[in-house]
């Protein structure tokens, strides 16, 4: 079953407030940004506060493009002090409980081959999204806003090209719940190269509301000079925001790339700073 369509709504409309921020090179006032969207002010005040908790003001300063460089001062995470400290998988969302299973490298050079992998489009705070799962577990999830349907399905089924692939949204909805609740058991079942699980590993050590670099993800993993690899294989990330790619910068600060649409790493930082200061 799917989840309600209001937290699309509640993204659809941060999108647009993306643009419009990005348009007028400043902060806009609220009534401003209220009449831009077609509502009153206050019933746009109620909704940024549905969604992200901060008033318009405050978020307009979680989006602008200057908000990636303070993260990159003020809550950068290095991997290995956060090992130390004992922060492996901090970076969860709330109270989830994240179960883990990686394909053997065999399995993974059979490109899918004998998996049945079930699919279906769900609701989340940052869009539609392309859910899929195999019996043991989530192991795609693909941000839509962008790119559309027909584009992620080519996406993600690519990735496994030898796999079954089935629309029954009902045996993967509770972990995909869970995913973006915050609550309950969402199970990994990741299907990737040796190399790539090295690296999103080291995603899911970087605590939420926090970033690192490509190049300190290569750093941990031991592999310093491979920051171009790194790069690639965060993009190959198949299960987005649960394995946290979005919270990896350029060493400058830049974002850097985002398979599915620089719009959307923007919300998924702003939306996390707001939970982390709120």
């Amino acid at each position: 079953m799917n989840m309600p369509l209001e937290r699309s709504y509640h993204y659809n409309v941060m999108r647009r407030a993306i643009d419009l921020i990005d348009a007028g090179g400043e902060a806009l006032p609220l009534d401003r940004l209220a009449t831009e969207m077609g509502m009153s002010a206050a019933h746009f005040q109620r909704l940024f506060s549905a969604w992200v908790g901060v008033s318009p003001k405050r978020y307009q300063q979680y989006l602008t493009l200057g908000h990636a460089k303070s993260l990159l001062a003020q809550r950068f995470t290095t991997l290995e002090a956060a090992d130390a400290a004992g922060l492996t998988g901090s970076g969860r969302l709330h109270d989830l409980f994240l179960r883990w299973e990686a394909m053997s490298p065999g399995e993974f050079a059979r490109q899918g081959a004998g998996l049945i992998i079930h699919f279906g489009w769900f609701d989340s705070p940052f869009g539609e999204v392309l859910a899929m799962g195999t019996d043991r577990g989530l192991c795609g999830l693909a941000f839509v806003a962008d790119c559309g349907r027909i584009a992620a399905m080519t996406d993600m089924r690519s990735r496994w090209p030898r796999a079954a692939y089935r629309e029954t949204p009902d045996r993967i909805a509770p972990w995909t719940e869970a995913a973006f609740a915050g609550r309950g058991e969402a199970a990994l079942h990741m299907i990737g190269a040796p190399f790539q699980i090295k690296v999103w590993e080291a995603l899911l050590r970087v605590p939420s509301g926090h970033v690192t670099t490509y190049s300190e993800i290569a750093q941990s993993i031991g592999t310093p000079r491979a920051v171009r690899a790194v790069g690639t294989a965060v993009g190959r990330n198949p299960v987005s925001f649960l394995i946290p790619c979005h919270r990896a910068l350029r060493k400058s600060g830049a974002l850097g790339g985002y398979h599915w649409g620089l719009p959307v790493k923007r919300a998924m930082l702003a939306w996390e700073s707001a939970r982390a200061e709120g």
